[in-house]
């Protein structure tokens, strides 16, 4: 193929995919936003004769239409996949073991990166001359595609092959709750930054770069292909849903808040229609709304629980303790509240938040304990920033 044949296959692909695009777009008062995704001229060609994987979810999508599915059609066809938590296609529950496989529409292997091996596989990156991850994030540090972004460009940094990072806005794009402490790194936190960290992927991958964040004094080589038309704090409605769970922008605002349930007896409403917006338990003194989980696994399936119905309440901007605490204190059960408390402890980062609410602490009392830190943070995320701040 000649340079100028090449030319026009890139220049028509990404006319007709920013075309298709332009029909599912986030509109703002000023400008169209668009994800790194549809930006295909700024990556298409870097693709062009490479051996190339696809980290990806059902999020992954040229307009309506899934990026793998678009590559293929463009003839970029990737040598094969990465599946994340919930899966390739998104339909596995929180948790849930995900299988290799292959995928029935594109017929390529899909590897997990959710089970027993959340690294590929030196084997695996020794096929490839670069991998394009493209997953949408909510804000928040226990979500873990951001993990899975941190093993990622561990095994690129030590196969020498490049990441490319689709990058996407941050619908949960504020900073608040406490930093990470040393020694309560897991796979729901692997770094230290707030609980809502105010950045992107793309930003977050800078970041692990800048910081020394790889082991060994890894770095990746790494290319973020950046979100046009948005900036910092400004809101953003995903246009499919990030996680089975989390099924609307309310659930998606809703969510930093009450995944530190999932530390406590507490059920936040899994197998129920409305996850991430309920909180009850099997007592009445929880409180009068009812919801009975049915879902398969789901905490206290088939009884009816006592608590909250939070779908009609205005979304939060940041973490909001009130329901934390409010549900601690009825429950009168002191450490049996927190009936998982090593996870609590690894979702919030730190002992202290359980132990303060323990000590009856006020929410103003607990957030002060967290303002140095979080100075000291956004001064560090300053550097990253691949976007206009909130205050500029």
């Amino acid at each position: 193929m000649t340079k100028f044949t090449l030319f026009i296959v890139c220049f028509c692909c990404s006319c007709f995919f920013s075309c298709l695009s332009n029909s599912s777009r986030g509109k703002t008062t000023e400008t169209y936003i668009n994800t790194g995704a549809e930006k295909t001229s700024d990556y298409f060609p870097l693709l062009q004769g490479k051996r190339f994987a696809l980290v990806l979810n059902q999020s992954s999508r040229i307009g309506t239409t899934s990026l793998v599915d678009s590559l293929c059609r463009a003839g970029l066809k990737p040598a094969f996949l990465f599946a994340p938590e919930h899966g390739f296609r998104g339909e596995a529950q929180a948790g849930e073991t995900i299988h290799d496989g292959v995928d029935s529409l594109t017929n390529l292997k899909v590897y997990s990166l959710y089970g027993q091996q959340k690294k590929p596989s030196a084997e695996q990156m020794q096929h490839l001359d670069l991998v394009v991850f493209d997953i949408q994030d909510v804000g928040t540090r226990f979500f873990t595609y951001l993990s899975t972004l941190h093993y990622l460009m561990e095994a690129c940094a030590e196969s020498e092959v490049e990441l490319i990072v689709l990058d996407r806005p941050n619908p949960n794009d504020t900073i608040d709750g406490p930093v990470l402490q040393k020694g309560y790194t897991s796979f729901v936190g692997m770094h230290p930054i707030p609980l809502l960290h105010g950045c992107t992927l793309g930003e977050l991958a800078l970041m692990i770069n800048g910081e020394g964040w790889l082991p060994k004094g890894l770095r990746c080589k790494l290319r973020v292909i950046p979100v046009s038309g948005w900036r910092h704090g400004q809101p953003y409605t995903l246009p499919i849903r990030p996680s089975p769970n989390l099924r609307d922008q309310q659930a998606v605002c809703l969510y930093p808040s009450l995944c530190l349930f999932e530390g406590s007896l507490i059920s936040v409403g899994r197998g129920t229609e409305a996850p991430f917006k309920l909180l009850g338990y099997p007592d009445p003194l929880f409180g009068k709304f009812t919801f009975t989980p049915t879902g398969e696994g789901s905490l206290y399936r088939h009884q009816t629980c006592y608590g909250l119905d939070l779908s009609k309440e205005d979304c939060p901007r940041g973490l909001n303790l009130d329901y934390l605490l409010s549900m601690y204190r009825r429950s009168g059960m002191k450490e049996a509240f927190f009936a998982h408390a090593r996870f609590f402890d690894l979702l919030a980062g730190n002992s202290s938040l359980r132990e303060q609410i323990l000590a009856d602490w006020a929410q103003a009392e607990i957030r002060a304990g967290w303002q140095d830190d979080l100075e000291a943070y956004r001064q560090l995320r300053s550097i990253y920033l691949l976007y206009p701040d909130y205050k500029d």
